[in-house]
């Protein structure tokens, strides 16, 4: 037996993406429904992102969903980029007028949202399977899916694509249709979590001739720390003592002590780049990492999903309540600008900090000259800030 149902937009995905465009929907009285593959302890737990741009933790705030943000997030002003043991601090505050950054988890992001769509009403369907979106080259497209043992159909007159790199949306555009631009890192990083007070009050992203390294933080009790290591390394390789060790090494500064503790969680992850163009196909829309994927070095996957999906919130409010159509189809153009400032900053990022196996001497001379520059030029150190606290959203 199939049961059917109605709403404005199908959404696919409970991630920050998802959820901000289901929350902006509903502020514009607009109805929406998520479906998400995971459960909801699994989509409130799993860490990600942790960097909050001004313009992300702003829409939050305003928009109602950021009251636990401003209690418990840290806000900070600056960040530290470390050459040679040597750290530069770029001056978030004075750089560019006063915008700054909010160290706040993605999951706890997640957990807000959820909470406020569920109190407000909306409706998110975890452990949903078997999603596919269907029709939506058409005027009358749906989402089949099975919930509770339960085979569903949900029409919509739009779908939102929001399920991630390894998600079904971005399958539905024709071959011939969709480019794809990718790079891959000859690189990955080796994340984990450590159930100990962080041993700075802002960000330290270390350069070393054994690799880079990250110190971040998640909570006054927790640190989050990262290094550079090869993306087909064995997890096994690495026990907590030998982390601990390369860390010390990598982020060694004259007068500062990292603090150690147990760690609780640890992976290796890849580092890629990649867009899909266009982001959007009849009445499908593709968000976030549908979309695109940043190396994590520029702090920018969860802001730019909440960015794609503001310009998304917009058109469709535009569309539904007006008849105006043009942000629609324009929709894709708009975000791709984004989308590509923030590879090219991410790229730059990532150049600068890691220690990249397949250079030569001439390139690891000009990547020495690129970092001693950004350490004296108050013209590369305002171009970083500007960037890491994020442009303003269009």
């Amino acid at each position: 037996m199939t049961a059917n149902m109605e709403t404005q937009v199908g959404i696919v995905g409970a991630g920050p993406a998802g959820l901000v465009l289901s929350h902006l929907l509903h502020k514009e009285g607009i109805d929406s429904v998520v479906l998400e593959q995971r459960s909801r302890s699994y989509v409130e737990t799993r860490v990600r992102a942790g960097v909050l741009e001004q313009g992300s933790s702003d829409l939050l705030r305003e928009t109602g969903v950021g009251a636990r943000m401003l209690a418990e997030g840290a806000v900070h002003e600056g960040v530290n980029l470390q050459f040679d043991g040597e750290r530069h601090r770029i001056d978030f505050a004075t750089l560019t007028g006063g915008r700054r950054i909010t160290v706040y988890g993605q999951q706890e992001v997640v957990k807000d949202l959820i909470s406020a769509r569920l109190d407000a009403g909306g409706t998110v369907l975890f452990e949903a399977t078997d999603v596919t979106p269907n029709g939506v080259d058409g005027e009358n497209p749906s989402i089949t899916f099975r919930h509770d043992g339960t085979d569903h159909v949900l029409g919509c007159q739009v779908v939102a694509g929001c399920d991630g790199f390894h998600g079904v949306c971005r399958g539905a555009i024709p071959t011939d249709v969709l480019t794809e631009f990718e790079r891959e890192y000859p690189f990955g990083w080796l994340g984990m979590l450590a159930s100990v007070a962080p041993s700075t009050d802002e960000l330290i992203y270390a350069f070393h001739p054994r690799g880079f390294a990250l110190h971040s933080l998640r909570s006054p009790e927790l640190s989050r720390l990262y290094i550079q290591v090869d993306p087909h390394e064995d997890i096994a390789n690495w026990p907590d003592e030998r982390i601990w060790e390369e860390l010390q090494i990598r982020l060694a500064s004259p007068g500062w002590t990292l603090h150690e503790g147990p760690i609780v969680e640890k992976a290796i992850t890849a580092m890629r780049s990649y867009v899909c163009e266009p982001m959007q196909f009849g009445r499908l829309y593709l968000a976030g990492d549908a979309a695109h994927i940043v190396p994590p070095t520029g702090a920018k996957g969860m802001n730019l999903a909440i960015a794609d999906v503001t310009i998304l919130a917009r058109a469709l409010a535009d569309w539904f309540h007006r008849g105006e159509g043009s942000g629609l189809d324009r929709y894709s153009e708009h975000c791709l600008k984004r989308v590509w400032r923030v590879q090219d900053f991410s790229n730059t990022m990532t150049e600068l900090m890691h220690v990249l196996p397949e250079r030569d001497p001439f390139a690891s001379r000009v990547q020495r000259a690129r970092q001693r520059y950004v350490a004296t030029s108050a013209a590369m150190q305002h171009t970083i800030a500007e960037n890491y606290v994020g442009l303003p959203l269009a």
